[in-house]
């Protein structure tokens, strides 16, 4: 048997330009939060106040950028999964156990990345919730297609019902945690300013680790939902013959951009104030938010696809490949060199969300030049690498043989 993990010739680069794209727009949401005490704000039901324009950056940010990339991140993720678990198939290996493995080790990045440096980590979401996907790895497409779907309609049934709670009730709520508030934005802006790493730390435990698990089963019900999208994406072949799901896959980025007009609209008249729903602005804003969500990943996916089957846009985007081959390593990195910068070297609080996005582009950037300099050494990144390593029980070979072309076979699956 051939217990070895997937190299560059079997991956589908498609796939890989996607999950770069969906790697960039996470860290785009992600800057503000880095360098800025949103996780305290939304923990009391408060939003970021923004002016010129930055409060543009901000609106655009909401229509087109905020809950659309996660959600193409996990799709990717389902879709990942039935391929890590086909090919394994294939080989004769136990695929089951390898999978565990491979979730278990996430696991442990996951954990360690979200209590020694951020609250914002969703490998661990990610682990916990892609067990799960065992159940369904031989169920029907069917089946598959109803659970993905039935879950989204709950999820956002539930912000829906937000709408109906009583303004009054809304507002006691507001006003008996707004003497807190102050006092809490207070010391978190403090600590993120001045403490010392364990400290730092070590407040963070008290007040950012023990909400992010307590939240743990809310926030992975979008997150499987997608994952079985992704799930039903890999059992139907779109993506190993995109040629023969051309029609299909225009049909769906047809449909989904019908529907986002509309929902763009009304969520550009939320931000905007122009639709005001009063104690529940932020309700009805995260409703349309998670609503865009959706349709705007599958309108995001379709036609990133359809561009990709023209050599002349794989060549144009194939840095962007890159950095989705090595999306642990440059995800992590994302947040090793955002904390450094904005916690370790004093600049938490002071940065604007135009200048924060400027830096996310330009470290996007530089991961981009660095992630195709490295791919044409070694086979994996380093934190995939070890990933991998931990997966199959035994250290992987990391350099790049010399007869392996840096370019991939786009037709093989990942």
């Amino acid at each position: 048997m051939n217990n070895s993990p997937i190299t560059g010739k079997d991956r589908i680069m498609t796939i890989d330009i996607i999950r770069g794209f969906a790697l960039f727009g996470i860290f785009l949401v992600n800057m503000p939060a880095f360098h800025s005490p949103i996780f305290m704000k939304s923990r009391y039901g408060q939003g970021m106040e923004y002016s010129g324009v930055d409060y543009w950056l901000d609106v655009l940010f909401a229509l087109f950028v905020e809950m659309k990339f996660f959600t193409i991140f996990s799709f990717l993720f389902g879709l990942g999964f039935y391929i890590f678990m086909n090919r394994a198939e294939e080989k004769g290996l136990k695929c089951k156990a390898l999978y565990l493995r491979r979730i278990f080790a996430l696991l442990l990045f996951g954990l360690i990345h979200v209590v020694a440096l951020w609250f914002g980590d969703i490998l661990h979401t990610y682990a916990v919730a892609g067990v799960f996907l065992l159940f369904f790895y031989n169920r029907k497409l069917k089946t598959i297609l109803i659970w993905a779907f039935s879950l989204l309609v709950v999820l956002n049934l539930l912000f829906a019902l937000n709408l109906f709670i009583p303004r009054e009730i809304i507002t006691e709520m507001e006003e008996s945690t707004a003497g807190g508030f102050a006092g809490s934005l207070e010391k978190y802006v403090e600590v993120y300013q001045q403490a010392g790493y364990l400290e730092w730390v070590s407040y963070r435990l008290g007040t950012e680790v023990g909400f992010v698990a307590v939240n743990l089963i809310p926030a992975s019900i979008p997150v499987f939902a997608m994952f079985l999208c992704g799930l039903a994406a890999g059992k139907a072949g779109l993506f190993h013959h995109v040629s023969s799901h051309l029609a299909f896959i225009k049909r769906i980025r047809l449909i989904t951009l019908l529907i986002s007009i509309p929902l763009i609209a009304v969520l550009a008249l939320l931000k905007m104030d122009i639709l005001d729903f009063g104690v529940k602005q932020l309700y009805a804003v995260q409703l349309f938010k998670s609503l865009t969500g959706t349709s705007l990943c599958f309108l995001y996916i379709s036609v990133l696809t359809l561009m990709l089957q023209k050599e002349t846009w794989q060549k144009r985007l194939r840095s962007l490949g890159y950095a989705g081959q090595m999306a642990l390593t440059n995800y992590l990195m994302q947040t090793i060199v955002s904390i450094v910068f904005f916690v370790g070297l004093g600049f938490y609080g002071n940065v604007s969300l135009l200048t924060g996005s400027i830096l996310c582009i330009l470290i996007f950037a530089l991961q981009m030049l660095y992630s195709t300099y490295w791919l044409k050494h070694y086979r994996f990144g380093p934190f995939e690498w070890l990933w991998r390593s931990i997966t199959y029980m035994r250290f992987q070979q990391l350099k790049q043989p010399e007869e392996v072309p840096l370019n991939q076979n786009q037709n093989t699956p990942i």
